[in-house]
């Protein structure tokens, strides 16, 4: 049976995604196709725009037959957690194909440098090294310790490095990599990307970036989004935004300042991704600056992006630790977390249900039947609590910013059942 995986955002649907799935589709002629999506927060390190709901319901719209949670504790890191996470759950559903975007569509040169990465021959992790002391961001290290590894081992002309640096071959790369350290059979192919760059504001009409679409959201100019999103897109986006509202790092402006001057030095230390030295940056830059976007310029430096930082803010603000991210990379996702399906969805959901390792959470009460939960193999308890509890919360957080939610919305929501 051929089952596409897509391990997708949607923040929001555009016309760039549906010319991806439908690619996507006519590639691999699937029975199901299934997309692993993050929740309400998302690999940027921010709110997504509109809530993991609504985004499921343009997922379903838009073709897709199921759709599951990707869990905060992996949609909020880097490339590798978040292609470690989406991959893992992929092929825990059965999933044998996935498709991803790509800026060059080269996925011989993808696959090559996943076989350096996952071996790590000792020239390769030298140079890797050597780039990381010199200040650079570790995305921007790994590309030149893969470029001087190349230039030493490859026969012929050494292709593009610079390839492997933009945005969605650096999620291909990681999903290549994931594969091969699963030992996944999950078969990857890849998509020449269309249109605009991945975070280009400006807006290029048909094939706009979704950054350049929700900055136009949010300044209002909404008579123009016929032009690069789907009309079903359209109608749930705008339906949202003006019955809940948008939700962005800016919105929650007031509760991270807060978060951040009320956080000593010592306490940075226990979670995931604060290295030495970081903790002074935060604190001085927290108690110098009264909003968030003027403490994300004012820490960030060559080595820590933009991007890197509001992940780390994000780890502070779900207190995700060391141990709870390192034990999420060991034993991996604990539940699939169910957010909508359509009749060949929920088909097929059935026909695996018995033989999955990890059970299905369709309404977040079953989360709390630990003597069910504990039953299945692939579960370890502590793990467990230490994912959902954090979906849960970050529900609960994320409800504080739409108009009219309240802190229990999450209870009240149940999986979306796309009918004909």
């Amino acid at each position: 049976m051929s089952v596409l995986g897509l391990i997708v955002e949607y923040n929001p649907f555009h016309n760039g995604h549906l010319y991806h799935l439908q690619k996507a589709k006519e590639l691999t002629n699937p029975e199901v196709t299934v997309a692993v999506m993050s929740g309400d927060f998302v690999q940027r390190g921010e709110p997504a725009i509109i809530d993991k709901y609504a985004r499921t319901e343009m997922a379903l719209n838009a073709g897709i037959d199921l759709v599951v949670q990707l869990p905060l504790v992996y949609s909020v890191q880097d490339a590798g957690g978040f292609a470690l996470g989406s991959i893992w759950i992929l092929s825990l559903l059965g999933v044998n194909e996935v498709v991803f975007g790509s800026e060059s569509d080269n996925l011989q040169f993808l696959e090559n440098l996943a076989r350096i990465v996952v071996e790590e021959p000792e020239l390769y992790l030298n140079r890797l090294k050597v780039h990381l002391k010199s200040g650079v961001s570790f995305p921007n290290a790994r590309k030149y310790a893969l470029r001087d590894y190349l230039t030493m081992n490859w026969e012929g002309e050494v292709p593009n490095i610079e390839e492997a640096g933009s945005s969605n071959n650096i999620l291909g790369l990681e999903y290549l990599v994931a594969i091969k350290r699963l030992g996944s059979k999950i078969r990857a192919h890849s998509i020449k990307r269309l249109g605009a760059d991945y975070n280009d504001p400006e807006f290029k009409g048909s094939f706009s970036s979704a950054t350049a679409i929700r900055e136009m959201v949010l300044r209002g100019e909404t008579e123009r989004l016929k032009e690069t999103v789907p009309d079903f897109s359209k109608e749930i986006l705008l339906r949202e935004i003006k019955n809940r509202g948008a939700v962005t790092l800016q919105s929650m402006d007031k509760l991270l300042m807060g978060l951040l001057r009320t956080t000593s030095r010592d306490e940075y230390a226990q979670y995931y991704g604060f290295v030495e030295g970081l903790d002074r940056r935060f604190e001085r830059c927290a108690e110098n600056t009264g909003e968030i976007f003027g403490f994300l310029e004012c820490v960030k430096t060559k080595r820590f992006t933009f991007t890197r930082i509001k992940r780390l803010v994000m780890n502070l603000l779900f207190k995700l630790t060391h141990e709870v991210v390192k034990n999420s990379w060991d034993y991996g996702p604990q539940y699939i977390r169910v957010l909508g399906f359509n009749e060949k969805g929920r088909a097929y959901l059935a026909s695996i249900k018995k033989k999955l390792s990890l059970p299905l959470i369709t309404a977040p009460t079953q989360g709390k039947n630990l003597s069910r939960i504990v039953s299945y193999e692939g579960v370890t308890v502590d793990v467990f609590k230490g994912q959902f509890q954090r979906d849960l919360r970050s529900a609960a957080v994320y409800s504080l910013f739409q108009k009219g939610s309240l802190p229990d919305f999450e209870y009240k929501r149940h999986v979306i059942y796309k009918r004909g």
